[in-house]
Order: structure tokens, then C-alpha cells, then sequence
């Protein structure tokens, strides 16, 4: 029995052994799984990740297709999202107050979807956030038309970062809503 268990320090020679023993069977007939090298997994993973990555922007694409038509608006959606890279997606009504979020918002911020629903954006600002970014970011809402500006916004464990925001804004006959292209940069 002790040499047994000598034997059985590892799997390499525990199996051999119970084999001989006639202890186990083997269920499935491995000589039909072709081998692969282990560097495959790691293309197949990358692939994996980068197609559920497209189809989770897809999917929040037709989601403000679906908005686009719901409000009405005018706006050449796919073409915003052609030509812009982003994060976090986040629309407001004319008021400025968070209609909708996408879990890159959740993931960027640590807020919950729930939590930043009819909320106005500024929740996000802090001390780190300068005054004159502020107004100039309200001179541009006014000006109706898009912009890009960075500001120092902070998340739910109060740690600052600096966010590129592409705002557009959505109309009909006017505008109804404004979205918010925004991702994390150094």
C-alpha cells in the first residue's frame, strides 16, 4: 500500500498505474481530438473578445437607431459612430438629464445604469473640474451644433479622470436630445 501511494504523487504515474489495474476506462476515444497548439488559443481568444466587443457596440448602435426613430431625429447615426471611437455612450433629453447609458458608462464610471438615469451629467464633475471648462462647455450646448471637449470628470470611488466628450446634438424640427461619445484619455 505504501508503495502505492508513492506512486500516486502525480497524475503521470497514478493513471499508468490504475491502467494496469484495469481500475478505469477511458470513455472517450482521444485519438479522434486532434491537437492544437496552445498559441491558437490565444488567436482564437483575441478573436472571441474583439467579435463580442463588435457585437455589443452593434447593439447599442440599434438602440439609438431605435431612438433616432422613435424621436424623429434627422441625424446621420451611423456615420457618428463610423468616424468616432468612444467608451461610454450616454444620451440626455433637451435638459440635459440622462435618458439612457451604455455599460461602458457602468464600467468607465463605476455608476450604475439605474443610478444615472435622470440624473444631470454633472454628477461626474468635481474640484478637479476648472470653471472656465464648465462654461465653455455650456457656450458650445448653446451653440447647438457638435463639439469635442475634455474635462476632468470623477467616479464613484472619487477617483478623477480626464474625458474626451463628443457631444451631437439629435434633432427633428429642433433638438431633442443630445448624445455623448465619451471615453477615458490620458
Amino acid at each position: 500500500m505504501k508503495n502505492d501511494l508513492k506512486n500516486m504523487m502525480c497524475l503521470d504515474i497514478c493513471l499508468p498505474e490504475l491502467e494496469k489495474e484495469k481500475k478505469i476506462t477511458t470513455a472517450l476515444d482521444l485519438s479522434s481530438i486532434k491537437s492544437m497548439p496552445l498559441v491558437s488559443w490565444d488567436f482564437f481568444s483575441l478573436f472571441h473578445w474583439e467579435r463580442l466587443q463588435g457585437l455589443k457596440k452593434s447593439a447599442e448602435i440599434e438602440q439609438i437607431q431605435a431612438f433616432a426613430e422613435k424621436f424623429g431625429w434627422r441625424n446621420d447615426i451611423p456615420s457618428i459612430f463610423n468616424s468616432n471611437d468612444y467608451e461610454a455612450l450616454v444620451v440626455t433629453n433637451s435638459e440635459q438629464d440622462i435618458v439612457w447609458v451604455n455599460d461602458g458608462f457602468v464600467s468607465m464610471t463605476g455608476y450604475s445604469k439605474k443610478f444615472a438615469i435622470n440624473k444631470n451629467p454633472k454628477f461626474l464633475q468635481g474640484e478637479g473640474t476648472t470653471e472656465s471648462s464648465r462654461q465653455n462647455f455650456k457656450k458650445q450646448l448653446l451653440e447647438d451644433t457638435p463639439f469635442k471637449e475634455v474635462i476632468v470628470n470623477y467616479k464613484k470611488d472619487n477617483t478623477p479622470y480626464k474625458c474626451e466628450i463628443k457631444i451631437f446634438p439629435l434633432y427633428s424640427e429642433q433638438t431633442t436630445h443630445y448624445l455623448a461619445l465619451e471615453r477615458e484619455v490620458v
